[in-house]
Formats: structure tokens, C-alpha cells, sequence
């Protein structure tokens, strides 16, 4: 700052060019985040209308066409929402996936770190091996998909597979 200082005449002037560039980085941040949603969109995320997404997000950007978020939704800073769940795979050699379903009127905040969460309003429901052992009964008989039906593979008949397999409880991908 001190460098800008010596090249305009007085602090007022070196605030001004200070405020602007805040405004204009603020802008282009707002400007990327937009562009990523609407990425996210046209690879089937659902948003309903009137959702505030707050500052920093994550939304799952491999499975977004399994993720949707109704009218009226608050996401909160740093929520992630992620349909795949990528720690049993070091454990069982296989990753699960599926839908992320946030109806009408939600909000969604912080859950402690290390917590398996869900519900509403959420609270922890499990340890990671009782959660484990759940997920292989139910993984018993299902199929798991290969790297063929990774995001940059998908076709709608690709697509139309994972989401019948999924069917009303999850499915697995390598």
C-alpha cells in the first residue's frame, strides 16, 4: 500500500483506488461463482427458486445431476454437498453414490467435523464402522459401476442407469 501511497497525491485518493478494487474483485468472484453453478446446472443439478447460497460452497461437481436443492433454501457457508462418499472405497474398494434431496424452506449450516450427519434438523447418527458394515449389506447384489460411468463418460442412457440402480436407496461407483 505504501508504494500506491507515492504515486497518487493524498490517503483519500489510495482509499478510493482500494475500495474500487475490492468492488471490482468482489464482482468478479460473484461472477465466477455464478458461472460454476450454472455449469453445475446444465449437468443436471436442480435449484428451485429463491435459494441463497452464502459465500464459499462445494457442491459435488462429478454427481450434480444427483443433487437437488428446492424453493426457498439457505446454504450456509462452507456446506458441502457431495452424492458420492468416496471413504469406503479405502476400506471396501468401492465408493457409494446418491441423491441429495434438500426440500422447500431448508437450511443448511455446519455439522462438527469427523460426524456422520443427517436428518432434519441433523444430528451425528453413526460411527464408521457401524457405517460401514451398513453400507456393505446394503451394496450385497447391487452393481457397482466402472470408471466407464465417471462424469466426463456419461451419456443420458449412462445416466438413466445410475439413477434406475440408485433407485430409492444408493448405488456404488468405482
Amino acid at each position: 500500500m505504501a508504494c500506491i501511497v507515492r504515486f497518487v497525491r493524498g490517503r483519500s485518493n489510495c482509499m478510493r483506488i482500494y475500495s474500487c478494487l475490492t468492488k471490482m474483485y468482489g464482482k468478479l468472484v460473484e461472477m465466477k461463482r455464478k458461472q460454476y453453478i450454472e455449469g453445475l446446472q446444465q449437468k443436471g443439478l436442480r435449484l428451485g427458486r429463491d435459494v441463497d447460497i452464502i459465500d464459499t460452497f462445494f457442491f459435488d461437481p462429478s454427481h450434480c445431476f444427483l443433487i437437488s436443492i428446492g424453493d426457498n433454501c439457505t446454504i450456509c457457508p462452507n456446506v458441502r454437498l457431495i452424492a458420492h462418499d468416496a471413504s469406503t472405497k479405502k476400506y471396501l474398494g468401492y465408493t457409494k453414490i446418491g441423491r441429495i434431496d434438500i426440500r422447500e424452506n431448508c437450511f443448511i449450516g455446519d455439522v462438527p467435523p469427523g460426524s456422520l450427519a443427517a436428518g432434519n434438523p441433523a444430528r451425528v447418527i453413526s460411527s464408521l464402522q457401524d457405517y460401514l458394515e451398513k453400507i456393505e449389506s446394503i451394496r450385497s447384489g447391487k452393481k457397482i459401476f466402472s470408471h466407464e460411468y465417471f462424469i466426463e463418460n456419461l451419456n443420458d442412457a449412462k445416466r438413466r442407469e445410475l439413477i434406475e440402480s440408485i433407485g430409492e436407496t444408493i448405488g456404488f461407483i468405482v
